[in-house]
């Protein structure tokens, strides 16, 4: 893939744009393998590859510049702004947006945010396209309430323009400090949640809740649990750290019991939407906190999935399964570095598949979906 910004120095988020496409692989499958030095070549299965660019549905832009000509983009490692609005990542849907957005801020009065002298309101612009129905989320990250009303009266030219965009948000996030987004969500819809599909699967995007940023792997990866689960012949699970429940809706049949959990509760409210949606009864998400739930249930499922953070499980979580011992555990990782240690942790189990997706290219990280199995 050619990048402009990264060929002239400035822009190298994309830290692996001189290696090929195959290299690219070859590195992180031989990384993957070095992890799990102990398992056999015949339980890893061929990497899922992703497309190389037009393939991120999240743009999270820092802003700066001024008011009558702000820059969409990043503040690199020398301190300038970068515009990053055609970066080659992101489809070219989102160029139509950031280039009604330019003048919007104008019109709203929405002066960036300068971090050397910390004045001005707006810190970031938040972008979610939905690849099912190519509509839009937007969030628009201000420093303080000041400019929300401002803001909501300059509204209807946006949306005039750009009828696409049918969640809008302003997040306040008054601390300087480098973080995205803060506890107050103020909408300007009614419309509260962005839409999407994976393999007839209905998924909700709220603000705040965690969604994969490459729908065409995430939807391999949904596809590839459901599929292995599927020729598990099971009646139980538990989807922990469940998100707005991609995995378990995945893989779960009209008579599985599905316990999802996950600790925002936003999240837990868009993974009730689509189980209603699907018309499956025996489900139930909650609102808590994984680890917690699980070292505090009796009952036990066949399968217990987890796709956590990047910490991993953790120990405590590890000793619990070892002790109570489900017939399978299926682990989704985005980092494969924990869940290693957590694979290392997880006493009377075997790994009988490993697959590596790439769902993050021109990086050195990617997803990988681990199948382990109860001895005996």
């Amino acid at each position: 893939m050619y990048c402009e910004k990264y060929q002239v120095g400035e822009c190298h988020s994309c830290q692996w744009l001189e290696f090929s496409v195959e290299q690219q692989l070859q590195l992180k499958q031989e990384n993957l393998s070095a992890l799990l030095p102990s398992l056999s070549a015949s339980v890893f299965h061929p990497a899922v590859a992703s497309p190389q660019q037009g393939f991120r549905n999240k743009a999270k832009m820092v802003v700066s510049g001024s008011v009558e000509k702000p820059i969409f983009g990043i503040i690199n490692s020398s301190g300038q702004p970068v515009s990053l609005t055609e970066c080659p990542l992101y489809t070219s849907g989102f160029l139509a947006v950031f280039d009604v957005l330019k003048p919007f801020i104008a019109r709203a009065g929405l002066t960036p945010y300068n971090i050397e002298r910390q004045r001005g309101e707006l810190k970031y612009l938040l972008l979610t396209q939905s690849q099912h129905t190519g509509q839009f989320m937007l969030r628009f990250v201000l420093r303080s309430e000041k400019k929300v009303e401002q803001l909501k009266n300059a509204l209807p030219w946006l949306q005039q323009q750009l009828p696409q965009l049918v969640v809008v948000t302003a997040n306040i996030q008054p601390v300087h400090m480098a973080i995205l987004e803060g506890e107050q969500e103020i909408f300007f819809t009614a419309q509260q949640t962005l839409r999407e599909e994976f393999n007839q699967v209905p998924l909700f995007i709220r603000p705040k809740s965690f969604f994969q940023t490459n729908p065409i792997v995430a939807a391999k990866l949904y596809q590839t649990a459901r599929e292995w689960v599927r020729a598990l012949n099971i009646t139980s699970l538990w989807d922990l750290f469940c998100g707005v429940g991609g995995f378990g809706l995945h893989c779960a049949e009209t008579h599985t019991k599905l316990t999802g959990i996950e600790i925002s509760a936003p999240a837990i409210a868009s993974a009730t939407q689509s189980a209603s949606e699907l018309g499956l009864q025996n489900v139930e998400f909650q609102a808590l906190d994984s680890t917690k739930f699980a070292t505090n249930k009796g009952d036990i499922p066949q399968l217990v999935l987890v796709n956590p953070p990047r910490r991993g499980i953790g120990e405590s979580l590890c000793e619990y399964l070892s002790t109570m011992q489900p017939d399978y555990i299926l682990y989704s990782s985005c980092n494969a570095q924990t869940m290693a240690k957590d694979i290392e942790r997880l006493a009377g189990y075997q790994v009988v598949k490993v697959q590596l997706f790439d769902m993050f290219p021109h990086t050195a990280h990617y997803e990988v979906l681990t199948l382990l199995m109860r001895d005996g």
